[in-house]
């Protein structure tokens, strides 16, 4: 069976949740990056503390790959509930003009946002 941690499969030593890592199976140029690339502005002490979780977090991804699960049958969802949804409402909501009034911009009655696509920044 193929597991989270296994995609962690020779990036070094993990250690278990409760004991401290000799290795890590990610840097803090990796979280760095990561953040870069979901356009996020932190800072080095951040980067260091976020590193941390989730080595973590990845720690706790290993332990539960490791556990032997042979004889638990496989579930898509664990309580019997089929189809639990609400009634649709028409409810009255906010008027367009009120809402595109207080946005920073708008344009053709629709919020502007600055693109993100193609930008390297």
């Amino acid at each position: 069976m193929v597991g989270p941690a296994d995609a962690l499969v020779g990036l070094g030593p993990v250690a278990s949740a409760d004991t401290p890592l000799t290795g890590s199976p990610i840097s803090e140029a990796d979280v760095a990056k990561v953040a870069r690339l979901a356009r996020l502005d932190i800072d080095e002490a951040h980067v260091q503390h976020f590193t941390e979780q989730l080595v973590k977090v990845l720690s706790h991804f290993r332990d539960i790959d490791a556990l032997d699960l042979a004889a638990v049958e496989p579930m898509t969802q664990p309580y019997p509930l089929v189809n639990v949804m609400r009634d649709d409402v028409v409810q009255p909501t906010l008027d367009t003009d009120e809402v595109l009034a207080v946005a920073p911009e708008a344009e053709d009655r629709r919020f502007r946002v600055p693109p993100i696509i193609g930008l390297d920044g």
